[in-house]
């Protein structure tokens, strides 16, 4: 048994960006490699830093991006058209190649900038705790990130999740709109009170087991979360804190933050 597998999810029929796994990404040194290359390269690097025996594998409803995984020198595995976010297809994905890992990593296929050791440090969170059944890191925000968030929704764009947690360090709740409320400031008595939500988990089989036992709820639905049916199910979703020194962490969620990730990739000579 591998101690941990990394699934990334990726799906052709993106509402916001069609195609997104395959957008050309240019990065610092002139080459231009598709989104799903450099999320794959994302994963690569984790189980470098890990150092622990691990997979990693594409899972896709499309062919197109089945032929991509496969240029890079990816596994695939192949999911139904049905799934609804990527948590479900990681589970189908599990579930139809028979994966026994401890942990499964979901690294999404839109988080190219993704450091390895946010992978780490969410599995040495988990392999902390038995009882975890699923993890996921959050990154305090700097001054400018919140601005981005917030012109984000200004302009009616839907951009980077926040989250709030407790004192234990499980959520509160996840959203796409700016929590907690600062009334448009970045920094509060000194302090960023906004936390970005990663978009990686780690589960357990048992968590994603329940996942796909419950019904898609209200919350889940209007926030358009996938995590927010464990919360309204009950189920904890245990939250690590993570730090980007010299890093910049941003999804490709609209076509706009084409221009803004490359910008990142350049500033930080990543090719």
């Amino acid at each position: 048994m591998n101690d941990i597998a990394i699934i990334i999810p990726a799906r052709y029929a993106s509402t916001r960006f069609p195609a997104k796994p395959l957008a050309p990404l240019l990065g610092a040194s002139g080459q231009v490699k598709t989104l799903l290359e450099r999320s794959v390269e994302a994963g690569r690097a984790a189980m470098r830093d890990m150092g622990l025996a691990a997979t990693l594998h594409v899972a896709t409803d499309d062919s197109r991006i089945a032929d991509e995984a496969a240029r890079i020198g990816a596994d695939v595995i192949m999911t139904s058209e049905g799934c609804r976010n990527g948590t479900e297809r990681v589970a189908e994905a599990v579930q139809s190649a028979g994966i026994d890992a401890e942990i499964i990593v979901n690294l999404q296929g839109d988080a190219p900038l993704t450091p390895p050791h946010f992978v780490t440090a969410l599995v040495q969170a988990m392999q902390a705790d038995p009882a975890c059944g699923i993890a996921t890191p959050v990154l305090r925000c700097d001054a400018d990130a919140v601005a981005n968030f917030i012109a984000d929704r200004a302009a009616g764009r839907v951009g980077a999740t926040t989250v709030v947690a407790d004192q234990l360090g499980q959520a509160l709740y996840f959203s796409k709109e700016v929590i907690p409320f600062t009334n448009g400031r970045g920094v509060v008595d000194g302090v960023v009170p906004v936390f970005h939500h990663v978009g990686l988990y780690a589960y357990r089989r048992t968590a994603l087991d329940a996942y796909m036992g419950w019904d898609t709820g209200p919350l889940e639905t209007l926030e358009g979360l996938e995590q927010l049916r464990f919360l309204e199910n009950g189920h904890p979703v245990r939250v690590v804190e993570v730090t980007a020194p010299g890093a910049v962490f941003w999804e490709l969620n609209n076509p706009s933050d084409t221009a803004l990730i490359e910008g990142y990739l350049a500033k930080m000579g990543w090719p």
